[in-house]
């Protein structure tokens, strides 16, 4: 009785046999297909590395199915597949496969048919690889597939564009690696866990040389034959140009462009946000309302050139007494507000005496020369448990700006949370 072996290697069509993707045995007509000297050449090596880009998935998936204990000894149906020789060659490949037992162990017999062999077919292929290549390289997206724990396992050209990177220089680290905030690429995983696609999802990455650029994502998850997620394939794009103009428009549409600060809306809507939070958790708040005293003299006197100047000047003054956390903004003509999140009375009371005297102690000095000062009076107001809205706080703020302006001015008043101000 003929050897196995020597029947499988006097076939006219390819045969490989591999266990958990690594080639163990090829015979012959495989040698002559794949264009290597030997079989030798090809022991070990994963036959997926032979497989086109465009049709690796449906291959793993295909011999992921026959590799399943309930298709034991069923092959799959004869499928054409992509592949490129040693030699670079890129030939169509009419494969089919099915599970065997090899020494002792579970392995998978793939046979294979060269469908190249016609001319026409064959420069077709070409023109089509050709095709494929050219956009692939071309392409401003980059392309990538990660497996299930994150690990990049191909990435396309653009990265070289994006990232700054060589693409073997990415293939093999996680994607996590490039994410400049964990947070990012978390919400990235729950969303694609979620609906198992994004689109336009936004993100940042750090490029090789250290700048972080902002990316937009569309990808979908990938699964095996059993259902269980196995990575995620897609592209992403830098849109840092778009963000940065979208920010640019944001800061222009809150910006009050004389002195940098909040304007009324932004500041408003920064102020109810934090006065519900304090509310809610029970927190200290505090606001200072603030105007400059006998500022239409300064309009009058020295014109309203200089009297932009000056509430440019005292904007600047104010922001260097303030926390980062703390907020200023123009409410209109020379009434200024400042929020104090997570700030106390007496707290308060002391950024607004800083405020005023850093105000007090500016020399200014007009286009002719002359040198003059400004003050500012202050109204402090803090949160109270009766208070029905943010309203009530800056009513209250307000009402303790007007008598400081009424005791003669460049002086703090404080609200207190029921009564008069004092």
């Amino acid at each position: 009785m003929s050897d196995p072996l020597d029947l499988l290697h006097a076939l006219p069509g390819a045969a490989l046999i591999t266990q958990d993707g690594a080639i163990q045995y090829a015979n012959a007509a495989a040698v002559a297909l794949l264009e290597v000297e030997s079989a030798e050449c090809l022991i070990g090596r994963q036959s997926g590395e032979f497989v086109h880009l465009v049709d690796q998935i449906r291959s793993t998936q295909r011999i992921q199915q026959v590799a399943d204990p309930d298709q034991e000894g069923r092959p799959n149906k004869p499928s054409e597949f992509r592949i490129c020789t040693a030699k670079g060659h890129l030939r169509m490949v009419l494969i089919s496969s099915v599970a065997v037992e090899w020494h002792g162990k579970h392995a998978v017999l793939m046979c294979g048919l060269d469908m190249t062999h016609q001319s026409e077919i064959q420069a077709q292929l070409r023109e089509s690889e050709q095709n494929f290549r050219r956009l692939f390289e071309n392409m401003q997206d980059v392309y990538y597939r990660t497996d299930a724990n994150g690990v990049v396992q191909h990435v396309g050209p653009g990265v070289r564009r994006v990232l700054g990177y060589e693409p073997h220089e990415i293939e093999g680290r996680t994607a996590e690696s490039y994410y400049p905030q964990s947070k990012d690429r978390d919400a990235f995983k729950a969303a694609i866990q979620q609906t198992g696609e994004v689109s336009d999802f936004p993100g940042q990455m750090v490029r090789r040389d250290g700048s972080v650029i902002d990316i937009s994502i569309s990808s979908h998850a990938l699964y095996d034959h059993a259902g269980n997620f196995a990575g995620v394939e897609g592209i992403y794009r830098d849109v840092t140009q778009r963000k940065n103009l979208e920010r640019e428009l944001h800061r222009l549409a809150t910006t009050d462009m004389l002195t940098g600060m909040a304007n009324r809306r932004a500041f408003l809507e920064a102020a109810t946000q934090v006065y519900e939070k304090a509310r809610a958790d029970g927190a200290p708040f505090a606001l200072l309302m603030l105007d400059l005293d006998h500022f239409k003299t300064i309009n009058d006197e020295l014109g309203h050139l200089e009297g932009d100047r000056a509430l440019a000047e005292f904007a600047h003054v104010v922001k260097a007494q303030l926390r980062a956390t703390d907020v200023a903004g123009r409410l209109g003509g020379e009434e200024f507000c400042v929020l104090l999140p997570l700030t106390a009375h007496d707290q308060a009371v002391e950024i607004a005496t800083r405020i005023m005297h850093g105000v007090a102690c500016t020399p200014l000095t007009n286009e002719t020369g002359r040198t003059y000062r400004i003050t500012v009076s202050v109204g402090v107001g803090t949160i109270s448990p009766h208070d029905r809205s943010l309203r009530d706080v800056l009513d209250r703020a307000d009402q303790a700006l007007y008598l400081a302006k009424n005791r003669g001015r460049n002086q703090i008043a404080i609200a207190p949370v029921d009564g008069s101000p004092t």
